[in-house]
């Protein structure tokens, strides 16, 4: 058992690296790859590169509402965005809904793994009615509208961040419950699955120690193309009006806000954080394509 701990972690390593080289060797994925890392750390330090905190009504002047881009306030702050119905600066607001965006879409995407990675993982060892129980759920799921089970849970339960993410998990765990199960069901019929089961190896750690490991590949990739799914999905029913209060305004409750003014040539309230909204879907894809065709080279063009 000890020297399988050393192998598993090179594997681990060439994993890592394999991935890194495949993402640099495409210029596409590189730039897409540093936007992530760009819009990640923007969201994270938020509150202190912000120029302004939304939330804080003390640093919000009324009067300084519906100001367009590159405009001064009275007390000569600049707001190179502009401004919002409210009076808020729509860069850090950007920046903010950005923060909430994106920590909903990783939570919902990562909680909706580790459930659907689970279940994938028990249908493919255990086999038999309980396997085909799972699968069969698993197909009604990707059967169904994912925005249209999601506004059926929120229009149910209410709305609230951790709703959401609850909404988010139900409507993904399929995705990832499928693609472990068949990576999984491969790995079962290989001989150290058949020699751990020799050694008395409890299921659990046959899957978790012995087959998981295995089934990372097809795992990170779905996951990162969840993720903006899951921050698209967020913002699809906060623009609806039924995904986050408006305590916690996200990418798309500020689009929804500008919106409602879009008409009246205020166009900077919706137009700047759809923007933002699509560079950062856009680049986790890049990103997640390119991670398919790296761990997949029957993809690579």
């Amino acid at each position: 058992m000890v020297s399988l701990i050393p192998a598993r972690l090179a594997k681990s390593d060439t994993i890592s690296a394999r991935l890194a080289r495949g993402i640099l060797s495409s210029p596409k994925a590189t730039i897409a790859a540093i936007l992530c890392v760009l819009l990640i750390a923007a969201s994270l330090l938020a509150p202190w590169i912000a120029p302004q905190n939304p939330y804080d009504l003390g640093a919000i002047d009324f009067f300084d509402s519906r100001l367009p881009p590159g405009s001064t306030s009275m007390g000569g702050m600049t707001y190179w965005l502009g401004t919002d119905t409210q009076g808020r600066d729509m860069l850090s607001a950007m920046l903010y809904g950005l923060r909430t965006s994106l920590g909903v879409g990783a939570t919902a995407g990562l909680l909706a793994m580790l459930v659907g990675t689970l279940l994938g993982l028990i249908a493919a060892y255990a086999r038999g009615w309980l396997d085909a129980l799972i699968m069969r759920f698993v197909d009604l799921m990707l059967s169904l509208p994912t925005i249209l089970v999601a506004l059926m849970i929120l229009v149910i339960f209410g709305q609230g961040t951790w709703k959401v993410i609850l909404a988010l998990i139900f409507v993904q765990w399929a995705y990832f419950a499928r693609a472990v199960r068949a990576a999984a069901l491969v790995e079962t019929g290989k001989d150290y699955v058949d020699a751990a089961r020799c050694l008395g190896l409890s299921p659990l750690r046959i899957l978790i120690w012995h087959i998981l490991p295995n089934c990372l590949p097809q795992l990170i990739v779905i996951a990162t193309i969840q993720v903006a799914t899951a921050i698209a999905a967020e913002a699809t029913l906060s623009f609806l009006g039924i995904g986050l209060p408006i305590t916690e305004p996200s990418l798309g409750l500020l689009i929804a806000n500008g919106y409602q003014v879009l008409m009246a040539g205020l166009y900077w309230m919706s137009v700047f954080p759809g923007v933002l909204l699509l560079v950062l879907v856009f680049s986790i894809n890049v990103v997640g394509d390119r991670l398919r065709e790296v761990l997949n080279p029957r993809l690579a063009q």
